[in-house]
């Protein structure tokens, strides 16, 4: 792996576990209002989005979620966005007429969420909305980015933990810190 040092032990707590999943069974019980009783095709935005992914389904149960994700990258193996996004994976079925959820880890820069509705945009689909754990508004160089389903607001600092990482590790954590 690569040569970053840090330690779970060297991380500064940010959000607690039991505060994260309060959060999360919020933002499931907002999303059941919205879609009660009707399909709602969620995208996991891998590998980060994959816990709160998780989580956020299994407490979604009035809407009919659909599950279904998607690779995209930005950031390579650094502490910084490239600017450059990459679709890895499509979806393998139409989303023209759908209700669709892209469920993202956070949004900072808002490269990755604009080119990921500019993407979906083209598809035609019934309505899009946008559901991220973390948003860093400190950082957006996209402006009028909308985020129907925020967790929470953070400041800028590199964050680390529940499925976001430093050169792929850490995202096992079960809370949200950061790397002072």
């Amino acid at each position: 792996m690569g040569s970053f040092c840090n330690t779970p032990s060297s991380f500064h707590s940010y959000i607690p576990n039991t505060v994260l999943r309060q959060r999360i069974i919020e933002l499931a019980e907002q999303i059941d209002v919205d879609y009660a009783g009707r399909p709602v095709r969620m995208f996991c935005v891998l590998n980060g989005a994959m816990h709160f992914f998780c989580t956020l389904t299994q407490h979604i149960t009035k809407a009919i979620v659909v599950e279904d994700s998607m690779r995209v990258s930005s950031y390579g193996s650094g502490f910084q966005s490239t600017g450059n996004v990459n679709i890895m994976t499509h979806p393998n079925c139409s989303v023209a007429n759908e209700d669709i959820i892209i469920v993202e880890d956070i949004i900072d820069s808002g490269h990755t969420m604009s080119a990921l509705l500019q993407y979906f945009q083209a598809m035609n689909p019934h309505s899009i909305k946008v559901c991220s754990l973390l948003d860093k508004p400190c950082r957006r160089e996209v402006l009028n980015l909308d985020i129907d389903y925020c967790g929470f607001t953070v400041d800028d600092k590199f964050i680390v933990g529940y499925g976001l990482d430093v050169d792929r590790m850490y995202r096992n954590l079960p809370y949200i810190g950061y790397i002072p």
